[in-house]
C-alpha cells in the first residue's frame, strides 16, 4: 500500500510541475513572430521541468517538461507543429539535469548547502545546455525535412532561435538556483521529495 501512495504521489507532483511548466510557457511569454507565420519566444518554461528534475528525478521531471510544453504547443497555432520536437526535447532537459544532479553528485544525499548550490547550477546547466545545442539543430531538420520549409527559411529560424534559447537558458539556470535551493530544505523536512535515483 505504501509503494502504491507513493506512485500516485510521485505522479501527482510531477502533474504539478507539468501545469507550472504549461502555464509558464503559455501565459508567461514574450512571443517573437518570425517570417513565414513562424516564431520564437521568451519564455521560464524551461526552468520548471529542470526544477521538477531536480525536485523528482530525471525521468518525472522531463516528462512534467515534456507533458506540460508539448499541451501547450499543441494548444497554439503557432507552435502546434512543433509538438512532437519540443516533447523530446524537454524529455531529454529533464533526463540529463537528472542523471547529472542525482546519479553524478547525489545532491538529494548532501547535506553540504555549497556542494547542493553548486552542482544545482551544473546540472541546470548541462540540461540547458544540451538545450541550447539541439533545440536549433533539431529545428533546423525538423522545419527543412519533416515541415518542408527551405533551407533557407530554416537556417535563418533556427539561427533566431538560437539565441532565444541561449537567453531563455541564462534566465532559467539563475531562476532554477534561487528557487531550488531556498526550498529544497523545507520540502526535505515534508517530506515532500520521493526521489528514487540509485
Amino acid at each position: 500500500m505504501k509503494n502504491k501512495n507513493s506512485k500516485i504521489k510521485k505522479l501527482t507532483q510531477t502533474a504539478l510541475f507539468a501545469a507550472l511548466c504549461f502555464v509558464s510557457f503559455k501565459f508567461l511569454q514574450i512571443k517573437i513572430p518570425l517570417p513565414g507565420g513562424d516564431a520564437t519566444s521568451l519564455h521560464i518554461g524551461n526552468a520548471f521541468c529542470v526544477l521538477a528534475a531536480l525536485l523528482l528525478g530525471g525521468l518525472y521531471g522531463g516528462l512534467a517538461g515534456a507533458i506540460g510544453m508539448t499541451i501547450a504547443d499543441i494548444m497554439d497555432p503557432v507552435y502546434i507543429l512543433g509538438a512532437p520536437k519540443t516533447f523530446i526535447l524537454k524529455l531529454c532537459i529533464g533526463l540529463i539535469t537528472g542523471l547529472v544532479a542525482h546519479k553524478y553528485a547525489k545532491i538529494n544525499k548532501s547535506t553540504d548547502k555549497k556542494y547542493v548550490f553548486r552542482w544545482s547550477i551544473i546540472s541546470s546547466i548541462c540540461g540547458l545546455g544540451f538545450n541550447v545545442i539541439f533545440d536549433p539543430i533539431v529545428g533546423y531538420f525538423y522545419k527543412q525535412y519533416i515541415l518542408g520549409q527551405p533551407q533557407k527559411a530554416a537556417s535563418v529560424l533556427a539561427k533566431i532561435s538560437a539565441v532565444t534559447t541561449l537567453v531563455n537558458a541564462i534566465v532559467s539556470v539563475i531562476l532554477v538556483a534561487l528557487i531550488y535551493n531556498s526550498i529544497i530544505g523545507t520540502l526535505k523536512k515534508s517530506d515532500f521529495l520521493l526521489l528514487e535515483e540509485k
